[in-house]
């Protein structure tokens, strides 16, 4: 009537789409296995997990730091089993995987663990169809000098865990490498002051951050995968 020339309304409604999406893992239906679990990022996805209802076998060298996480686990609800450990020691490392193998009978297997125990019960993984988490560094990106033969166990770690995702995940396992930059944890500590640098923990990484992106990404629904993480501080210390 005013001369406009009027283009077709086409309205499209949703109403009746019931599609939500894949759902994500549920890891309660699965047992945790920690190495580092008595400090650091290692005693945080600890926290996250059991704050989940996740059981965890909780992998360290020192039993009290190992018992005061498991305290805090058992506070919240959640079943945690304390296993003290060298993991350099091979005999060690065979009675931990021995002990995993009868607590895992029942459930799916979560590991976040270094070569040689994620090697003893890589069957067990691979039948629940579990996944592997290798906490990696971000100085695989950035080795500075003097940080040759740190670096150099990193890229093997990297190595490994990209190898073993090719040979694995035609099973339904998942091997997911996270690389954090700098993380307010005793180490870092004790690097800073080796570096006779100020030490800032609240402008660092927290251990909780990286924790939270390791739950995220075990818990995407089985459609999905993420094998590498990258995640540093925002500002650069």
């Amino acid at each position: 009537m005013d001369g406009v020339e009027r283009k077709p309304l086409n309205v499209v409604t949703t109403k009746q789409c019931k599609y939500q999406g894949p759902k994500t893992r549920d890891l309660t239906q699965s047992l945790a296995v920690i190495t580092g679990a008595g400090s650091g990022i290692g005693r945080a996805v600890v926290l996250q997990l059991a704050g989940r209802g996740v059981p965890c076998c909780l992998v360290g060298r020192t039993l009290s730091k190992l018992q005061n996480v498991a305290d805090l686990v058992s506070g919240a609800g959640a079943e945690a089993i304390p296993i003290a450990v060298d993991l350099c020691d091979p005999k060690g490392i065979a009675r931990i995987a021995q002990r995993v193998r009868e607590l895992a009978r029942p459930v799916g297997l979560q590991v976040l663990a270094p070569f040689t125990l994620t090697k003893h019960l890589l069957p067990e993984i691979c039948a629940s169809r579990g996944q592997i988490v290798f906490v990696n560094s971000s100085i695989v990106n950035n080795a500075a000098t003097g940080t040759v033969p740190y670096a150099t166990t990193k890229h093997a770690l990297k190595g490994l865990a990209d190898g073993l995702r090719q040979e694995v995940n035609s099973r339904g396992v998942r091997v997911i490498s996270i690389f954090p930059g700098r993380t307010a944890t005793p180490l870092q500590a004790s690097l800073f002051l080796a570096e006779g640098r100020q030490y800032q923990p609240e402008i660092l990484l927290q251990p909780e951050e990286v924790a939270a992106m390791v739950i995220h990404a075990l818990a995407l629904p089985d459609t999905a995968e993420v094998t590498d993480i990258m995640i540093r501080p925002a500002i650069k210390s």
